[in-house]
């Protein structure tokens, strides 16, 4: 992650692209995204870079930007994305990397959590239920255990009555 991270900082616009670095983005797109480039886009992105690293920088628009979402959003206003659409899909998976890690994270933590030795055998849908319900505890908590017997008892008749 620190790698990614610091790679990653070669798009950061802050400082008049002082950290821009067309090698960094190379390793960047090598290492973490190979999928999302195919062989001979990895090798026009690195034409692009070139281009970009003396257009971009000295742009009016785009000149002092501090953040890598600034950039993206500049991009777009000054359809740059257009001349650059390599560059602008790396931005764009840079950008949206932490949210997806995160969400994929916290899954992973809370299945820790609630998959134990005991509850192993449990079915899927079972577990998504419960992790949803485990992740989601602000939503669980504002259903009342009267709506969860009344959704329960329409389901089907019971033996017992419910209510």
């Amino acid at each position: 992650m620190t790698g990614l991270l610091i790679l990653s900082s070669s798009l950061n616009p802050r400082d008049g692209y002082k950290s821009f670095n067309i090698e960094n983005i190379c390793k960047l797109v090598e290492n973490f995204y190979p999928g999302n480039f195919l062989g001979d886009e990895k090798i026009h992105l690195k034409c692009e870079l070139q281009h970009y690293g003396l257009d971009v920088p000295v742009h009016p628009d785009l000149k002092n930007l501090s953040t890598p979402g600034d950039l993206c959003h500049g991009f777009v206003t000054t359809e740059k994305a257009y001349m650059y659409p390599l560059v602008d899909r790396l931005l764009k998976l840079v950008l949206t990397l932490p949210a997806s890690t995160a969400t994929s994270e916290r899954a992973f933590s809370a299945m820790k959590i609630v998959k134990t030795c005991p509850r192993n055998r449990m079915e899927d849908e079972f577990l998504i239920a419960y992790l949803f319900l485990y992740i989601e505890k602000e939503i669980a908590e504002i259903i009342s255990i009267d709506e969860i017997i009344n959704s329960f008892y329409l389901i089907k008749e019971r033996h017992t009555h419910l209510k």
